[in-house]
């Protein structure tokens, strides 16, 4: 395992991040004004679930145990969103929020992608990992400007003009 103990550490930060990412989304779900919403956050939360999954499995593979736990930055981060969310209940501020932290986590995918000292195929797996959170990142980004540029929607309506 000492030869894949720094891969197996840069894996699991990713996983901690991803995790995070996962609750972000689905308390955008739970605090999301219609259905379309919170179907939307529950299948980016889904998805970055899935994408932990895969890091885990990676990290197994290079023989060490993975994370299973959000990081405590994020749960104190997560306080203070909470409270300025609820003094700000708008959709926008939400999404800004959880904006925040996607940009955290592609700024360690990024720092991951750049560190000479992870293998190839640790490399690899990142890079897969990372097409997917920017993917989500940039939905994110785009029902933001739907949001900001329209004004409020209806709760009935679904982010994106997703049906």
């Amino acid at each position: 395992m000492s030869g894949n103990s720094h891969d197996i550490k840069v894996l699991n930060g990713l996983v901690e991040g991803l995790i995070d990412s996962a609750q972000g989304y689905h308390e955008g779900a739970v605090n999301a004004p219609g259905e379309a919403y919170r179907d939307w956050f529950e299948g980016r939360a889904s998805e970055r679930r899935r994408v932990a999954e895969e890091l885990k499995a990676a990290v197994r593979e290079r023989g060490g145990s993975p994370e299973e736990d959000r990081s405590i930055l994020s749960k104190a981060q997560r306080a203070f969103s909470d409270i300025s969310h609820a003094l700000l209940r708008n959709e926008v501020s939400m999404i800004d929020t959880v904006e925040r932290g996607e940009d955290q986590l592609k700024s360690r995918f990024e720092r991951a992608l750049a560190d000479e000292a992870l293998s190839a195929t640790t490399k690899e797996s990142i890079r897969r990992a990372y097409g997917e959170v920017c993917a989500g990142s940039d939905q994110l980004s785009a029902l933001k400007h739907s949001l900001a540029g329209v004004g409020p929607r209806s709760s009935s309506e679904p982010p994106g003009g997703e049906r």
